[in-house]
């Protein structure tokens, strides 16, 4: 998917909100255990509960290969099932030198025909490059994360007075462009948007972090927004955990729909440009 295209989804929706389908199947409702594939079951529902609300879906590999090859075969599926309307993210964290970057881009970017990919940056460009190389597809940077160990590494100053997390989004400038990359920053930091903004202020943002970790979504639109919105709001455990009961899909599809209506009011007080630049 293109920047444009997913722009043109966002204001199609009113919404850029993104639904993590983090399925621990220790949580899912526990009626639907009797399924073959339970979790594949679980996220069919949430997917055609909240489909109409949400312009991206973030399945957490994490929870899917913890399962072996069982899990692959449901994140498979999972994926298949998405519309080709909405922007899919592999949120599988990779990242390492040269061929084996390269696989990593293959397995999600030709097998599974994810749109996006999240990659960690500390090994440099060469880990990072080989995911570039896909036309029409996405890397999205880790740079300031939500957790609460991001203050061990991410905020701390280096010799040319910028925290880690800022000399990331700079450096990674260079690599790319707002047209193939973005950057992971939490929801829990809305303080640190404005700067995030001058530092990049064309590329989307993936924010983690809304609900179950506290995100305040107003303070991240009005600090995080750009001329085409630029923001990819997740929400993961308030979403598709917010009932535990036969009504999971429902009660999912209320929350989404919630999010959806304050972020159309929000969007509605915007004006946005149909230009990339």
């Amino acid at each position: 998917m293109t920047r444009q295209q997913l722009f043109q989804q966002i204001l199609q929706k009113r919404s850029y909100l993104c639904v993590g389908l983090d399925s621990d199947i220790t949580r899912i409702p526990k009626h639907l255990l009797k399924y073959d594939d339970p979790v594949f079951e679980f996220n069919k529902q949430i997917i055609d509960a909240t489909k109409d609300y949400c312009v991206a879906y973030k399945p957490n590999t994490a929870f899917y290969e913890s399962r072996g090859s069982n899990g692959w075969r449901c994140l498979e599926k999972t994926i298949e099932y998405i519309p080709d309307t909405h922007f899919t993210i592999a949120d599988a964290k990779r990242g390492d030198i040269g061929n084996t970057s390269t696989q990593y881009a293959k397995a999600f970017f030709e097998n599974m025909n994810f749109d996006s990919v999240t990659v960690a940056p500390y090994m440099g460009i060469d880990s990072v490059a080989p995911f570039l190389e896909f036309e029409n597809k996405w890397v999205i940077l880790l740079a300031l994360t939500s957790n609460k160990g991001s203050q061990d590494f991410q905020y701390k100053d280096l010799d040319d007075e910028f925290p880690l997390f800022e000399k990331v989004m700079r450096v990674a400038q260079k690599w790319s462009t707002s047209e193939n990359l973005m950057y992971v920053v939490g929801a829990t930091h809305p303080e640190r948007f404005k700067k995030i903004r001058e530092i990049a202020p064309d590329h989307f943002l993936l924010v983690p972090g809304v609900g179950a970790q506290g995100g305040d979504l107003q303070k991240i639109s009005e600090y995080g927004m750009n001329h085409q919105v630029g923001l990819l709001v997740n929400s993961s455990r308030s979403i598709i955990f917010a009932s535990d009961g036969e009504d999971f899909a429902e009660v999912a599809g209320e929350k989404a729909k919630a999010y959806q209506l304050e972020m159309a009011g929000i969007l509605e007080e915007k004006e946005f440009s149909q230009s990339t630049r």
